[in-house]
């Protein structure tokens, strides 16, 4: 197995600020010293910096919702793919990636719309799309054209099941229901366990039904688990109240996070004081517009990245992205980030180029991600089998004092 080690991924952090054109601001002197340590990574990786790359730019593709209601996600991956674009092309001395993105506003249609979009202007590699729904209907065109997709976040299996042209660099769904079973229990977290989540959506789904049959191996005791749909969700203090005459003590929330708030409100309400435990879906939370925070304090969710870590590639990754876009980057940011990065060691390792047939591009990388290991912000050691699913292991994190704190 080939050892790919990602130290542009924090090395170029140095030429970033320049490359984004941002301005000045409070995070500068942080940002410059997270760059200056991690220089020498670049210089003692061989194969890597400075012209490594020298053929034509790659199209690199990206599609995700920029506006409605799930525009947390989008914007997030939409910037750290900028971000990682313009750190490769400026720590290569020439452009490695041209690259577009296209809102799909959480859309099936229109994120097809915009996949089509993205082929007009000659799209080569795809980082995205960014949620469920519109990326299981990406994947199919994706598959019909053998164009290499990576999403950065859509994570229920049906995403690749597609064919064998796309991947995932987040968990699977299945994945993050068994961790959080194994997590809740081997931390003994809570004795009653109830469950809200939306039966209408795969995402949800997907993580209750693998949540489920672990906790009975773990033997937690589920004492309720409670459904809303698409069509049911504007008020879901029933689920709420079920819980709570159930006697859960830890209730788990395989949904988004928008959901999760009214929960929490709900809960607040009734004076209900459960440990509440999410899964990816969550994050965000803390950005919802008129959402008091204070009440998501001492939430748990599994996330493969924490903002506040101390690793230096961490570091310098949000000190680089509050300088290019002044915010802290959650979960789907670190990995759209990681998702560029590692196509773009796969594209050296294969000595790919712009010059080559997209379907021909399609075929290297999957070889490429079938026998590499990648270490990024969300995990060190990634591989991924040949259904495109990624191996890594999960994190949690607790929101303390109005901020994600690594567990």
């Amino acid at each position: 197995m080939k050892k790919l080690v990602s130290s542009v991924l924090a090395a170029s952090m140095v030429l970033s600020l320049a490359a984004c054109g941002s301005s000045a601001s409070t995070d500068t002197a942080s940002s410059s010293e997270a760059a200056s340590t991690s220089t020498a990574a670049t210089t003692e990786a061989a194969g890597e910096g400075s012209g490594a790359y020298t053929g034509t730019p790659i199209k690199i593709g990206g599609i995700g919702p920029v506006t409605g209601g799930a525009a947390v996600y989008g914007q997030a991956v939409k910037n750290a793919e900028e971000l990682a674009v313009k750190e490769i092309n400026a720590a290569n001395g020439s452009d490695v990636f041209d690259w577009k993105f296209e809102d799909d506003e959480h859309d099936a249609e229109k994120s097809v719309n915009a996949y089509n979009t993205l082929k007009d202007w000659g799209l080569q590699v795809l980082a995205g799309p960014v949620t469920t729904t519109p990326s299981i209907a990406v994947a199919a065109e994706t598959a019909n054209d053998n164009l290499f997709m990576m999403t950065p976040s859509a994570s229920a299996p049906t995403v690749i099941e597609s064919g064998d042209n796309v991947f995932q660099i987040c968990f699977t769904d299945p994945n993050q229901g068994v961790a959080s079973a194994d997590y809740i229990a081997d931390n003994k977290l809570g004795t009653k366990v109830g469950i809200i989540y939306d039966s209408s959506d795969a995402y949800s789904s997907g993580i209750y039904e693998k949540f489920k049959a672990e906790a009975a191996a773990k033997n937690l005791e589920i004492v309720t688990a409670e459904a809303f749909t698409a069509d049911n969700k504007s008020d879901l203090s029933t689920q709420v109240a079920k819980c709570q005459e159930a006697g859960a003590d830890l209730v788990f929330l395989p949904i988004y996070y928008q959901e999760a708030s009214q929960i929490l409100i709900a809960a607040n309400k009734s004076g209900y004081e459960p440990v509440f435990f999410g899964c990816d879906g969550m994050d965000g939370i803390l950005s919802i517009d008129g959402f008091d925070t204070s009440l998501a304090e001492g939430l748990m969710l599994l996330t493969p990245f924490a903002a506040d870590a101390q690793d230096e590639k961490t570091q310098a990754f949000v000190s680089a992205y509050k300088e290019a876009y002044g915010d802290t980057p959650n979960q789907f940011a670190a990995d759209a980030y990681d998702v560029v990065y590692a196509i773009y060691e796969a594209v050296l390792a294969g000595g790919l180029n712009g010059d080559m047939d997209a379907s021909d591009i399609c075929d290297a990388l999957k070889t490429q991600f079938t026998t590499m290991s990648f270490d990024g912000l969300t995990g060190d050691s990634m591989t991924w089998d040949a259904s495109g699913a990624v191996s890594k292991a999960p994190k949690a994190v607790v929101i303390k004092d109005g901020a994600y704190a690594a567990m």
